[in-house]
């Protein structure tokens, strides 16, 4: 069982990454070995959603410098597992949006850590529409991507009419995978209900490990002042070691 120690001036917060996700404990654990995290910046701070740091350019960054986009060269290949959700006190990687990455591929280095909020027994049933809705719509890129050159094609042929044909083919064939996804399980609304998390990034970005020690602390830096692009007006600086 691998754990890290992420030291801040308002305390330490001690993380264990999951065995489950090898793809990105070994990464995050090479990259903390390497000293690549130590003077970075949680420069993305959002209260009672998620603190956001492990961009390279936020090291010795001069105030109102814009931060978020910096990190090694590569992505990590997606690690979203069943079971493991954003709880308060996850650790999940950042990455870029469906839009310019479909496969999901997390951030070589940006990670955040969930905060959120506690939510209804009836947010959470929208919760698990809204999700259900998502597994469907990322069903549906899959299928249209496999037929990327044959709607390409349709489209330069102007052909109106079989273009629709396939898409309302692909649109059912979607609703027909999607059926066997329940939503949030019975795990996931009993946390959600009274720990606390962000339920609508679930499936969508990979969670690799959880908070043990130091849930405090990430309440202080959730709840700290920030300025434009969500950055803490007081630099927040962290050191990562690992935990032996």
């Amino acid at each position: 069982m691998q754990k890290v120690k992420i030291q801040t001036m308002l305390g330490d917060i001690i993380v264990r990454l999951y065995d489950e996700t090898p793809i990105h404990r070994d990464n995050f654990v090479k990259l903390v070995k390497e000293g690549y995290y130590d003077g970075t910046l949680f420069h993305r701070v959002i209260k009672d959603f998620m603190i956001q740091g492990g961009d390279p350019d936020s090291k010795g960054a001069p105030a109102g410098k814009m931060l978020g986009v910096g990190g090694p060269d590569y992505t990590l290949e997606a690690e979203i597992k069943e079971g493991l959700f954003h709880k308060r006190g996850a650790l999940a990687a950042a990455r870029q949006g469906d839009e310019v990455n479909p496969e999901r591929r997390s951030s070589g280095s940006q990670f955040y850590i969930v905060w959120g909020q506690v939510y209804s027994e009836s947010q959470l049933r929208q919760f698990s529409k809204q999700l259900k809705m998502q597994q469907v719509q990322s069903v549906f890129r899959q299928l249209a991507s496999s037929h990327r050159a044959e709607i390409m094609q349709m489209r330069r042929d102007k052909n109106r009419a079989a273009l629709q044909e396939l898409q309302d083919k692909l649109a059912a064939e979607a609703e027909r995978q999607a059926a066997r996804y329940a939503g949030l399980t019975e795990a996931q609304t009993q946390i959600y209900s009274t720990v606390g998390g962000t339920p609508h990034l679930d499936g969508q970005y990979s969670v690799f490990g959880e908070v043990e020690q130091g849930l405090d602390v990430v309440e202080m830096i959730q709840a700290t002042a920030t300025g434009r692009g969500d950055r803490p007006v007081d630099d927040i600086e962290m050191r990562i070691t690992i935990e032996e």
